[in-house]
């Protein structure tokens, strides 16, 4: 029974382990981008905005990780050990959700940083209010329309069309405002976990009731 139930295990990482390295992939791609684009390559060229927009595109991904929780349920009555769920199951979920949110977190302080070295620090927190809806937009199409990031290139249309048309529902903008304010509440959570770790000394980027509060110090 005991070498049954490791066995089921197993076969369900395995089964797992394929997506979730996909997924993790498709997240850090645009933490790699906010690191050439926002800390080492000057603004300006058309390269630069290139880039710019393949962040974007990309940058949803890293959240959408969250929704992946929807596997963790179902892995969960297949395994139906207390014990395999809450010492494998469960901080392999938690590492994977963690790990893409982490490169979310990350690439919007990069992007921070970026608008501070060029004196727009007061833009900061708009900035990422916009791109926490187009993230939560991205999601919804992720994860109900099937969207993945290249189809603004391989089948613009669909996206224009099919996208826009399907998010002015109510359901739609119920489930899109829902994930806003989650994405939004965990950013908010986890920048100050990230730059308190990293700068254990500074409050820059931390307390918002100071000039320049919106400032990443990374």
């Amino acid at each position: 029974m005991k070498e049954e139930l490791i066995a089921r295990v197993v076969q369900v990482l395995r089964i797992n382990m394929s997506w979730m390295t996909w997924n993790l992939f498709l997240a850090f791609i645009p933490l790699a981008l906010s690191v050439w684009l926002f800390r080492i390559k000057r603004g300006g060229s058309w390269l630069w905005w290139l880039g710019f927009l393949v962040f974007y595109a990309f940058l949803p991904n890293a959240p959408y990780l969250l929704t992946d929780v929807i596997h963790l349920i179902d892995d969960i009555r297949t395994i139906q050990s207390i014990w395999m769920i809450t010492l494998v199951l469960i901080p392999v979920y938690l590492l994977v959700i963690l790990g893409g949110f982490e490169a979310y977190v990350i690439s919007l302080i990069n992007w921070g940083y970026y608008l501070h070295r060029i004196g727009k620090s007061q833009w900061i927190w708009r900035f990422e209010l916009i791109t926490h809806f187009l993230c939560a937009v991205g999601v919804y199409w992720g994860r109900f329309l099937r969207f993945n990031s290249w189809d603004f290139i391989t089948q613009p249309d669909a996206v224009l069309t099919k996208g826009v048309e399907e998010i002015l529902g109510k359901q739609p903008l119920v489930i899109i405002v829902i994930t806003f304010v989650v994405l939004a509440g965990l950013y908010w959570i986890m920048k100050r976990v990230t730059l308190g770790l990293s700068q254990p000394d500074s409050r820059i980027g931390i307390n918002s009731g100071r000039a320049n509060s919106n400032t990443p110090n990374v």
